[in-house]
This record gives structure tokens, sequence and C-alpha cells, in this order.
């Protein structure tokens, strides 16, 4: 149990009835307000300057029973403290200045890691990888409107601040480095949320079949009378070491059923959404292939033909696989986990939608600065729109936040963390 604040030495030492020296571990009987031991525990108290949260800090470590925590927990309120709120010691540490805003959501992103991928990005996030890529760029924003500031405010000595086609190319160089930032951003964030695999198919060509197979349970209903799968069904599991989302979606036909066109509808939707699909289509019914919308920009699909075992002749120009008897499906892993890892390979670190978007804001006002500098040369435009580029990349670290982003943040957090 972890109490953070001003009097948690306080607290700690009146549980354990023992002086708590900083970083050592003191084994002590944890006590309730008349003195009946609740616990034979270890007590270590860490001052603010060695703290995870800036704070003092006091951890009680008992043996994990619920009946002997709750009493723990009771005595701890009785003397004072309270019941932390989601995510409130990363909130502390963020605040007193222990963690940036990436580091903190890295917390949160290690807990939640679905796969190693993940967890390693998300590591390197909270080592600070992202950060110190976001304060380099940063630092070279702030170089360039110095000088131009510089030469705004004594304009009559302007070319000795000013050098115009040194400050071109330094435009230039920065907008390189700042895609370059955004396609690593892009990928953390893809390993973010995970992988989405879509099976996209006319009806019966064994979508629900060939999820139960990847998945190793029967979760679809598998049947022989088409149009069985009417609604969206998701399945998490590991492809390559990272997290996947399968998803079986309804049969790709019109039908005069409201249920079924329902069901048609909401799997356009999911194929579209789609970072890799597997486009079905059944050996033993060429009019199968080639129902599938046309895939969308950046989307990896890999076309498999099911139910090989149903004809005498194999079609090679796309994999062969049957779903029923197993057939094909180690071949059809393998360039699942292939197109998995070259598309998304394991990036340098962990990102979020928030993150992207800040990026992006940045790139936009990099180039406005480029264009007001290229085409009029005014100096007070280009100043306005670095500084509209700082000022994304501060909202990414949290030197420029506001109260509703940090609640947003921290609120998804687990308890005591």
């Amino acid at each position: 149990m972890r109490v953070s604040g001003s009097d948690a030495v306080r607290i700690g030492e009146a549980i354990s009835r023992r002086k708590l020296s900083p970083r050592q571990l003191t084994r002590a009987t944890f006590c309730d307000n008349q003195g009946e031991p609740i616990d034979d525990g270890l007590a270590v108290a860490f001052r603010a300057s060695a703290s995870y949260t800036g704070e003092d800090v006091v951890e009680l470590q008992g043996h994990g029973s619920p009946v002997v925590l709750s009493m723990l927990l009771e005595r701890c309120l009785e003397l004072g403290a309270r019941m932390a709120r989601p995510g409130e010691f990363s909130e502390r540490a963020y605040l007193n200045g222990k963690l940036d805003l990436v580091q903190a959501e890295a917390v949160a992103d290690l807990i939640a890691s679905g796969s190693k991928s993940m967890a390693r990005a998300a590591l390197r996030s909270l080592k600070g990888e992202f950060s110190r890529r976001i304060t380099k760029l940063d630092e070279e924003i702030k170089a360039i409107r110095v000088q131009i500031e510089a030469s705004i405010d004594f304009a009559d000595e302007a070319e000795a601040f000013l050098d115009a086609e040194g400050v071109e190319v330094r435009l230039r160089a920065l907008e390189a480095k700042i895609e370059a930032v955004i396609s690593e951003a892009t990928c953390g964030a893809a390993l973010s949320k995970g992988l989405r695999l879509v099976l996209a198919g006319a009806p019966n060509v064994g979508k629900s079949s060939l999820l139960n197979r990847l998945v190793g349970l029967e979760r679809a209903i598998v049947s022989a009378e088409p149009g069985t799968t009417r609604d969206i069904l998701n399945e998490q599991t590991l492809i390559a070491g990272q997290q996947v989302e399968l998803v079986d979606t309804a049969g790709l036909r019109s039908t005069l059923s409201e249920v079924e066109a329902e069901g048609v509808k909401r799997a356009r939707a999911a194929i579209a959404e789609a970072d890799v699909r597997i486009d079905l289509w059944d050996a033993s019914r060429p009019e199968t292939r080639g129902v599938w919308p046309p895939a969308e920009a950046g989307q990896i699909v890999i076309e498999v033909m099911n139910k090989q075992d149903l004809v005498a002749t194999k079609d090679t120009s796309c994999l062969g696989i049957s779903a029923k008897e197993g057939a094909g499906l180690g071949e059809l892993s393998r360039e699942i986990e292939r197109q998995v890892i070259v598309a998304h390979g394991e990036p340098t670190f962990l990102a979020r939608t928030r993150h992207l978007e800040a990026l992006k804001h940045c790139r936009e006002a990099l180039a406005m600065a480029l264009r007001e500098h290229q085409s009029s040369n005014a100096l007070e435009l280009v100043a306005e729109a670095l500084r509209e580029a700082h000022t994304a990349l501060a909202e990414i670290v949290g030197l420029t936040t506001t109260e509703d982003l940090l609640s947003e943040i921290f609120r998804n957090f687990c308890l005591g963390k």
C-alpha cells in the first residue's frame, strides 16, 4: 500500500510504530488505533527528492489478504489519508516535474501493453526517447525564432541577425525531421491501439471457420447456411508478438433481409477501417472471388482461397488453405506475421492520437512559416507560425496543458499508479 504526500511518513510511522529511515526496508508490526496487530510486514519511506511522485512516500508491504489490506487501508484513512484517484500518483509525478506528460502516459501504456513490442516501445517512451526527440525539435524551432524575432526588434540591424537563405534551409530540414517523427509516431500509435485484421468475403466462404482456427477457439458460429454471420465478431490474439484484433464480418452480397443488409453495411465499414485484410473466396465457387471493396490507402490485403480440399486443381495466384481441414494455415500465419512485421515493425517509441495531432499541427505551422518566408518575407507572420509550431510540441510533453486534458489522461489510469 502506497501513501504519498506531506503526511506520508507520519502515517507510516504511526502504523508501523517504528522510525522509518529513507530508502531502507524496516520490518514492523502494523497496528490499528487500539494498538492491536493488523499484519507483520515491511515498511519503506522515500523522501520527496528521491520518490516517484516528488513528494514524501511510504510503502507498506503486507501479506496481501483482502481483509488485512482493508484493515490497513482503514487505518491509513483514520490517520488523515484519502483514497487516491486513478492515476493520481503519476499525475503528481508530472506536476512535480518527475515525469513529463509523455512519460506519464507511457506508464499507463506499459501497464496496458498487450504484446512484447508494445511493452518495449512503452518502456522506451517512459525512459524519455519520445520526449528527447520532441525537445530537440523544439530547441531547433526556438533557435530560428530567436533569430527572426531579434531581426524584428532590431530592424535596422536585421542582416546581422538573419541569414534569409539559411533560415529557409533550416526550415526545410525541420520539415523533414518532423515528417520522420510523424512516421514513427504513426507506427507507435498503430501499435498502441493494436492492429485490426478483418476477414472479408462473400457468404459461406469460410470466414468464421478461419477466425476459429486463428484464435484456437470455437468463437464464431459455423453453418452451411449462407448469411449466418449478421454482425461484427471481434477477438483479440497475438500475432508476431503484437496485439491483433481479429474481426469476422457478414458476407458481402445484396439481400432483401433488413437485418442481413445492416450486417453487410457494418461489414463494409469494418473492412474500410482494417489495417490488414484477408480477402477470402471459395475455391469451389469462383464467383465469390473479387466481391471485396477496393483497398483503402495503406491497407495490407492478403488474398486467400479457402476450401482448396474441394477442388482438384489449385489456383496458385494466391494463398490456398482449407480452414476446415487446417491445410495451408501455417503458411497463412507466416504471411500474416511477415506483413505485420514489414508494415509496422517495432516503433522506437509509443505514441497516442493526441501526439499525432500535435505533430501534424506542428508540421502545418512549419509549412506556413516556410511559405510566408518565401512569398512575402513578412517576418512577423513567420515568427507567429513558428510560435504555433512551438506550442504544438509543448502540448505533447505537457509544457502547455489544460485541466480537461490532464483529467482525460489520468482518469484512464488504474488505481495505485
